[in-house]
């Protein structure tokens, strides 16, 4: 795992408090006590609930605060959860995540209505929210626990390498499109104090936000919205 790299002119103490990284992210060499992997559970696949007006959906767009906020703002969104997913370790901790020996990364379920927003949809505007031509994390959050991917379902593959498809042969974007298309395994709720960060503590998170410059990049990738 590579090195966390702040760039936050913020000082230190709140950086800390505010950034979706952690110190310890900077230790992925150190002792962490993880629990034993179960590879068998935690990379079962993920069977999402569904129903009349209800499915689900798994994408990893770097901190997980920022998926939330971007995708719960859409019509049709129902709910955005952080969470964990990919990885080997059964029921894992933020701290463990970060030092990058679960194999997990951060990634957020969406929850939404497929009457007023279908998959495809979602996807589309996934793109938008993230670098997809950087396999190295997201803004200023390093490593491999914030890369991008889609986490798919059988059912949901197709659509989602159309989707790819589409954003490559677009000319859009000038760098190749590195995110990965993955099978969808066992999603794993993040920690309560986690969800609905953007809300919860608005003017941490706009610190964060502004500081990892996101929308700056963003602008540059795809334009002012």
């Amino acid at each position: 795992m590579k090195n966390f790299i702040p760039i936050l002119t913020l000082s230190a103490s709140l950086a800390a408090l505010t950034a979706c990284s952690s110190a310890t992210q900077t230790n992925a060499q150190a002792s962490d006590g993880l629990s034993s992997s179960a590879p068998s559970a935690a990379q079962a696949p993920f069977i999402p609930n569904t129903g009349p007006n209800t499915a689900e959906a798994i994408v990893a767009g770097g901190c997980f605060w920022c998926v939330e906020s971007d995708f719960e703002k859409l019509p049709g969104v129902k709910e955005v959860i952080s969470g964990y997913s990919g990885g080997t370790t059964v029921n894992p901790t933020y701290k463990q995540v970060g030092r990058g020996k679960t194999g997990h990364i951060e990634v957020a379920k969406i929850i939404y209505d497929p009457t007023q927003i279908s998959y495809r949809k979602l996807i589309d505007h996934y793109w938008t929210t993230v670098d997809p031509t950087d396999d190295g994390g997201q803004f200023c959050d390093r490593g491999q626990v914030y890369e991008t991917a889609l986490f798919v379902t059988p059912q949901q593959r197709a659509e989602a390498e159309a989707s790819k498809a589409a954003l490559m042969a677009s000319g859009r974007l000038n760098d190749p499109v590195v995110t990965p298309i993955r099978d969808a395994v066992t999603f794993y709720d993040a920690e309560d104090y986690h969800q609905d960060y953007y809300k919860k503590n608005p003017v941490r998170y706009k610190y964060y936000r502004n500081g990892c410059r996101r929308d700056q990049r963003l602008a540059e990738l795809w334009g002012e919205k």
